[in-house]
């Protein structure tokens, strides 16, 4: 299973203007966070009578992707998709702060030892 570089197609790219957060290498999505808007493309589209296939082909991701996407994001809502995004970037920046401080810690008995 060979593993492709994700590249948004132009009309999506427009759609994840917003997205200002690191991005996995493999899918270009923000990491740990599904945007909901291409799933509200996705479902536009699948009302308008197009099928699966056609609708992944259009956003250019796999099959697989979309419905890895679909569990995710599952049944919520906009607000409630924006809030789990909002407490996803929250818990990666406490994450973040809490191995500084860590290292800060360990920094600080290292020099209290005087092995420096």
């Amino acid at each position: 299973m060979s593993l492709t570089h994700y590249s948004r197609p132009s009309v999506t790219r427009r759609l994840f203007a917003h997205d200002r957060v690191a991005h996995s290498r493999l899918t270009g999505n923000p990491v740990g966070v599904v945007d909901v808007t291409p799933l509200r493309l996705a479902d536009q589209l699948l009302a308008g009578g197009k099928d699966i296939a056609d609708v992944c082909r259009e956003l250019q991701v796999t099959e697989a992707t979309y419905y890895r996407w679909r569990n995710q994001i599952g049944g919520l809502k906009a607000d409630d998709a924006k809030r789990l995004k909002d407490l996803e970037l929250e818990n990666s920046t406490l994450k973040r702060l809490l191995a500084d401080a860590e290292l800060e810690k360990a920094a600080l008995k290292e020099i209290a030892k005087g092995n420096f």
